[in-house]
C-alpha cells in the first residue's frame, strides 16, 4: 500500500507537479507500459514496477522533501508522467549529488511541458536548498532528453560521460552523457532570460 506523501506543489504557466495520488498510479502504469515511452529504458515496467517506483519517490519526497512529482496540466488536471529532482545512487563519483529527470506520457511530448517544469524544479531546488549544482544523465541516443537539458541551461560534461551501471545489460543504451548546472549558472540563465 502506497503512503502518499504530502508536498507543496510547484506550479507553472501550464503545469502542475505535485505528490502522487492514487488515481495517477493507472495512467502512469499504462505510460510505463507504453514500449514509445520506456525506448531509452532496459525494458518496460508492468503494474507491480510502476507502483514500486511510485512508492519509491513517495519514500524520497517523505523523507527528503525532493523526488519525482506528479506532473499535470493545470487546465485540465490530466496526469502526464512525472519531473522532479532525486539523488544520485547508482554508484561511482555522481552519487549523492541530485539528480533532474522527467519521463512524459506520449501525448505530452512536444509541447515544452518537460522543459517548464524542469525549469521550474531547478528554480525551486536553488531557492530552497543549499545545493551547488544539479546533474542530468541520459542515453546518448536520447536525443529528446538531451535537447531539453540545454534548453534548461545545462552544460554537457563530456569528460562525464559514462557506461550507466544499471544498462549494463542494455548496451544499446550506452553511452550516457552528463550535464551540469551551477547555482550561478542558473542565475545566468534566468538573468539572460529576463
Amino acid at each position: 500500500m502506497i503512503d502518499f506523501a504530502t508536498v507543496r506543489p510547484i506550479h507553472t504557466e501550464r503545469l502542475i507537479l505535485r505528490g502522487w495520488r492514487t488515481s495517477d498510479l493507472a495512467p502512469f502504469a499504462a505510460m510505463n507500459a507504453d514500449p514509445e515511452v520506456m525506448r531509452h529504458f532496459p525494458a518496460c515496467l508492468d503494474r507491480a514496477g510502476s507502483d514500486a517506483l511510485v512508492e519509491r519517490q513517495q519514500d524520497g519526497l517523505r523523507r527528503e522533501g525532493r523526488g519525482l512529482l506528479a506532473a499535470e496540466t493545470r487546465e485540465d488536471g490530466v496526469f502526464i508522467g512525472f519531473i522532479g529532482i532525486i539523488r544520485v545512487n547508482f554508484g561511482g563519483p555522481l552519487d549523492g549529488l541530485p539528480e533532474i529527470g522527467w519521463r512524459l506520457a506520449r501525448q505530452a511530448w512536444g509541447k515544452g511541458y518537460a522543459s517548464e517544469g524542469a525549469r521550474a524544479c531547478l528554480a525551486h531546488a536553488f531557492a530552497t536548498s543549499g545545493e551547488a549544482e544539479i546533474v542530468a544523465v541520459a542515453p546518448q541516443r536520447n536525443a529528446g532528453s538531451l535537447a531539453v537539458m540545454r534548453k534548461i541551461g545545462m552544460q554537457r560534461d563530456p569528460a562525464g560521460d559514462f557506461e550507466h551501471p544499471r544498462l549494463a545489460d542494455s548496451p544499446h543504451l550506452q553511452p550516457c552523457q552528463l550535464y551540469r548546472i551551477t547555482r550561478a549558472r542558473w542565475d545566468e540563465v534566468q538573468a539572460a532570460r529576463d
